[in-house]
Formats: C-alpha cells, sequence, structure tokens
C-alpha cells in the first residue's frame, strides 16, 4: 500500500470508530464530535475507560496494535458495564463491532472510575501475559532481537551454537513492513509450522535513525536479499516471496562497504587495490589439501588440537591426501608440524575458471570464489556507466531492490547493444540505496554474497554485540556442552573474548542479598 492509500485507510478507521462510539463518547460527558477526530479521540477514550494517554503511541507501532486493539474494545465494554465472558468474546470475534450494538442501545451508562482490577485470577493471569508480550515485542523489534548462530560462515569469530543479542538500535531500527503477524516470531509459528504472517496489508520502508553506519569488517545480521527458503511445510514457487523483514536472516562479515572497489584474489580480499585488513578477532579459514605420510590420522585428536570444527574427508584416498574444508591460519603452522605430514597446500581454484553459481551467473564473467572482481559496490546517490557488459551485476539491483521491493516495478532488457530501463535506453543509473558485500570468514564454506551479490540497506536487521550463551552440541556431558569461557562476550572489541558471566553472577549475588537484607530490616 502507498502512503496515500494508507492515509484514506487512516481517514476510513477513524469514520468507522466514530460512527460506533459517539454516543459512548457523549455518556462520558464528552463532546461526541471528538470520537471522530484523530488521535485526539483515542486521547478522550483512553481518559473514558480510565486508561493512560500514553497508549495512544501502542495504537501507531505496528503488531503491538494488533494486541493493543481488541484489549481497547474490551475495555471499552467494561467502562459501560458490559462484563460478561460472552461480551468479551463477541467484542473479539466482530473485530470490536460488537460495540456498534451496545453504542446505539438505550440503557448505555458510563461507569467513571470504574476499578482496573481484573474480577478473577484468569483475567490478571492474561493482562499480565498481554503487556508482557507488548513488551517484549516493541523490544524485541525496536532494541535487541536474539538470534542463534546456525552455520560455522563466521568460524572462530562467532561459533556454531553462540546464542547472541543483535543491537536494532546501533544502524538503526526498521519498523516492520508487515503489518499483521503473529508477535516475536519470524516467518513461521513454531510447532504449528504454518506462515506467521499476511503479505497484505504492508507499510513503506521506514528505519529510525541510528548513532552508527555499517563499516568495513562489521560483523551484521542482514535479510538474506534473494532467499530461497520455503516457510516450513509450503511448496512451490509462491512461498518463496516474503516481505524484506521476513526474509531469513544471515550473519556475515561486511567486507566491502558503499563506494568500495571490490577484489578477490587467490581468496584474498582487496579493497580499492589493497589487500583488506582485518579486524585481530577474524580468523579467516581456507580449505587445504593434506598428503599424509603414510601413518594416517587420528581425526579426534585432530579436531580438539587444532581446533578444527568442519568435517574432514578423503581428497585422494590412494595418494594419502585428505581434505581439511576449514584451517585458520594458527591452525595451519600448528599442524604443518604433524609428524605425519608431508605436505599442505591451499585449496586455490585458478583465475579464469568459472565456477557454477557465482554471481552474477553470467558467462560474461569467468569467476570463481577465489576469483572475483573487481565489482563496484553502489553507493546512494552515486552514478554509474551500464552498458551490456555490467548490466548483469546490477539488474537485479535496479528491478527489484530499487524496483519492486519499492512498489515501483522496474524491467531491464538488452537489445542488441544497448540496456533499457522501462522500455527508455539508458547508458548510466544513479543508485538510490546503500549496499554491502557480506561474506563469511570460513571462505570456502560459506554462501554469501559471492553467490547471491549484493545487500541493499533495506535488509539489514542489526549489529550483534553480546553473546549469552554458547552450546557444543558435539561435546560429551551436559556441562561440557556450556562453552562457559564464551559466556557473556562481546561480539566486538579487539584481543580476545573476555567472559563477563562470573561478575554477572557475583552482580546478581549482591542484589539478591541486598533485596533480601533491605526486607528483613523493613520487616524488623
Amino acid at each position: 500500500m502507498s502512503l496515500f492509500m494508507w492515509f484514506v485507510f487512516f481517514l476510513v478507521v477513524q469514520l468507522v470508530h466514530g460512527l460506533g462510539t459517539w454516543r459512548m463518547y457523549k455518556a462520558a460527558g464528552q463532546n461526541p464530535i471528538t470520537a471522530f477526530i484523530p488521535v485526539y479521540n483515542a486521547v478522550i477514550l483512553l481518559k473514558i475507560i480510565n486508561r493512560p494517554w500514553w497508549w495512544v503511541i501502542l495504537l501507531f507501532i505496528p503488531i503491538v496494535n494488533l494486541i493493543i486493539f481488541p484489549v481497547l474494545w474490551v475495555e471499552t465494554l467494561r467502562s459501560f458495564g458490559k462484563h460478561r465472558v460472552a461480551d468479551t468474546w463477541l467484542a473479539i470475534l466482530s473485530l470490536g463491532f460488537y460495540i456498534y450494538i451496545i453504542n446505539y442501545s438505550a440503557d448505555l451508562k458510563h461507569i467513571k472510575d470504574r476499578s482496573l482490577k481484573p474480577r478473577t485470577e484468569v483475567g490478571e493471569w492474561v493482562s499480565s501475559i498481554l503487556f508482557a508480550v507488548v513488551a517484549a515485542t516493541i523490544v524485541h523489534t525496536y532494541f535487541i532481537q536474539p538470534f542463534t548462530i546456525p552455520t560455522s560462515s563466521l568460524e572462530k569469530t562467532l561459533l556454531v551454537g553462540d546464542f547472541l543479542f543483535v543491537s536494532k538500535f546501533h544502524y538503526g531500527a526498521r519498523t516492520p513492513k508487515t503489518t499483521v503477524s503473529f508477535p516475536m516470531v519470524h516467518d513461521t509459528i513454531p510447532i504449528l509450522g504454518v506462515k506467521s504472517y499476511t503479505t497484505w496489508p504492508q507499510l513503506p520502508y521506514f528505519r529510525l535513525p541510528g548513532f552508527e553506519e555499517v563499516e568495513r569488517n562489521d560483523i551484521v545480521v542482514f535479510n538474506w536479499p534473494v532467499d530461497t527458503v520455503p516457510y516450513f511445510g509450503y511448496k512451490g514457487e509462491a512461498s518463496y516471496y516474503k516481505p524484506i523483514d521476513k526474509k531469513s536472516n544471515y550473519v556475515k562479515r561486511a567486507v566491502g562497504v558503499p563506494g568500495d572497489s571490490l577484489s578477490i584474489r587467490d581468496g584474498k580480499i582487496y579493497i580499492q587495490g589493497e589487500p583488506l585488513q582485518l579486524h585481530d578477532r577474524a580468523k579467516p579459514q581456507y580449505s587445504y589439501i593434506v598428503k599424509g605420510k603414510g601413518q594416517g590420522f587420528s581425526l579426534r585428536y585432530l579436531y580438539e588440537q587444532y581446533d578444527i570444527t568442519d568435517p574432514v574427508g578423503w581428497y585422494n584416498q590412494n595418494n594419502r591426501e585428505y581434505y581439511f574444508s576449514s584451517l585458520s591460519e594458527e591452525a595451519l603452522q600448528r599442524f604443518k608440524n604433524h609428524p605425519n605430514v608431508a605436505s599442505i597446500r591451499r585449496n586455490i581454484d585458478p583465475a579464469g575458471q568459472a565456477e557454477a553459481g557465482i554471481f552474477p551467473q553470467d558467462p560474461n564473467f569467468a569467476w570463481n570464489k577465489d576469483q572475483l572482481g573487481p565489482i563496484y559496490i553502489p553507493q546512494a546517490g552515486a552514478t554509474t556507466p551500464i552498458t551490456t557488459e555490467n548490466i548483469a551485476l546490477y539488474k537485479r539491483i535496479i528491478e527489484v531492490y530499487e524496483g519492486s521491493e519499492w512498489g515501483t516495478p522496474q524491467n531491464i532488457q538488452v537489445k542488441g547493444n544497448q540496456v533499457y530501463l522501462n522500455e527508455n535506453p539508458i547508458q548510466e543509473y544513479t543508485f538510490k540505496q546503500n549496499y554491502y558485500w557480506m561474506m563469511g570468514d570460513n571462505r570456502h564454506n560459506s554462501e554469501d554474497s559471492r553467490y547471491w551479490g549484493f545487500v541493499p540497506e533495506t535488509h539489514i536487521v542489526g549489529k550483534p554485540v553480546f553473546i549469552w550463551m554458547s552450546w557444543d552440541g558435539n561435546a560429551q556431558g551436559f556441562m561440557n556442552k556450556i562453552r562457559w569461557e564464551r559466556l557473556f562476550t562481546t561480539v566486538g572489541g579487539s584481543g580476545e573474548p573476555v567472559s563477563y558471566f562470573y561478575y554477572f553472577v557475583i552482580g546478581l549475588i549482591l542484589v539478591i542479598g541486598y533485596n533480601t537484607f533491605r526486607k528483613k530490616k523493613k520487616s524488623e
């Protein structure tokens, strides 16, 4: 829906509200005309039902308002003496239109200064749960979101089984595009296995101001631009369409930012022709072919000794060659000294050897995961030449990220030696938003921008800031599965991560002890 359509919808809602409540306003001693005045009618209604004025803000927060509206319907009825369970269900099942019947009834009487305490224990529980969900939804949407690392693409910085808190406010929180959705879940409702939202109506994209920009080398959570993961239980191409905020969440490192010229040569990243300088916590990994001397390896010993997390298998059993899918530089240097290692060579694809699936999946670009670019990463407001040779790099940007996802369908066609945008010939294009190049540190075991291209600014979710829990599913024994040294560590910063878990436990004990002491003194 466009902004104009939303404005019309908003005015219609005000009219529906006014027609269904104006006599209630009058019975409560208010001017009935106020029932039709946008926003002000909500302020007066909250006064009528004896609720705080700031609830008006909740009415304009997507998803949260889906909870608040039924609460207001029920509270309005109770302010006019309708306390029966049947009244509550009629209000909810009729989407509030049951209020029309009460509004035009003859015995309309307002209960001023009514008690807000629920009449039953069940009612008290429901009230507490509703507002806990409201508070949690606001925090989840605009401040902090929990996230789990599912793959090894960022080993050794983030491990499989790390549980993170992702900050939404660092880069600026997005308001949801989906207006009707199950609170605090992503694209699927757990257990039920069904889609958690409706695709209509949708709000236009909007991001609140943040206090920092995405910087090169930042670890970023974002929505996967070319999401091909269907909803649980859904089949077919139609199941792959998702609004931006419901696309699958990914976490990678922003190795290229708007305006950069990025190249990958022999697996190494270059920015503006210079080697990318990673933070000291980043430990990029590559795959290697290891030739043994014949005695064989104890793989379990190797996993533990050299901190290897991805599987090891045969490369050529006859030649006693093993394929190590990921080794850090530190592990590599130590592994070279293993008495059974004859040689180690990095597994690098040569230049000019095209790899299937590598962006932009075009025969004009014979790129692979180790040899790619140079490629320009678009910046908002920047203009770049468009030719039949480079249009494959920017076609999806123009058609989707700056077209259909903004509600302005655009079509790119190549006819002969000319590129056409919506049937008009173009020689250049000015980008509307910023883009990023995201990659995993596990260079040979990461599905990233090398395969599906740029990440638009609209898809940025947040910045991982804190690991509150880390779980090693391969360890033996419950206590060993918890990576204690990673609990309560920060994601950013320099040097080895430091756990603040024991400081947290000590602080918690002190707070509990102080509160216990204070209550005891007060009782005495």
